[in-house]
């Protein structure tokens, strides 16, 4: 079940993003996604955020500012089983464009996003990371 991110849900999302990020970004200091921890669970809370639930447990939630699309995470151990296409999905059906950033190394995500009719519209710098990235769009046919 898809549902919008309750207040209480907040700890569990945190830590859910912390996992992924570590996981799917290991090319990445530890330290600099612990660093962050705090000022992302507080985004968290004003950003749009869908939790993916089974059974009361959260696996994967995606966070949305207008059309950009902050992130989809899910949890290392239920990846690969449609959860971030559900997600993903649940967003188009509301949006007429999304965009994103994507690492260029993270190259499992580049090709999620490609099989979700995303295309690269440009390549830059992450300034806080200095790793490579992709914009990415998709538009509503």
């Amino acid at each position: 079940m898809i549902r919008k991110l309750e207040k209480t849900d907040v700890d569990k999302v945190a830590n859910l993003w912390l996992e992924a990020n570590l996981t799917a970004h290991d090319f990445i200091s530890e330290k600099y996604w612990k660093d962050h921890f705090n000022m992302v669970k507080e985004q968290h809370l004003q950003a749009e955020v869908y939790i993916y639930e089974d059974c009361q447990n959260i696996s994967g939630f995606i966070g949305i500012t207008d059309e950009y699309v902050e992130g989809i995470f899910v949890s290392e151990k239920m990846r690969s089983q449609g959860i971030g296409k559900q997600l993903l999905d649940f967003v188009k059906d509301k949006k007429s464009k999304l965009y994103l950033n994507v690492y260029q190394k993270n190259i499992r995500a580049v090709q999620f996003y490609q099989r979700e009719d995303f295309e690269i519209d440009c390549e830059s710098i992450d300034e806080d990371t200095r790793e490579r990235d992709y914009e990415m769009i998709w538009k509503e046919i």
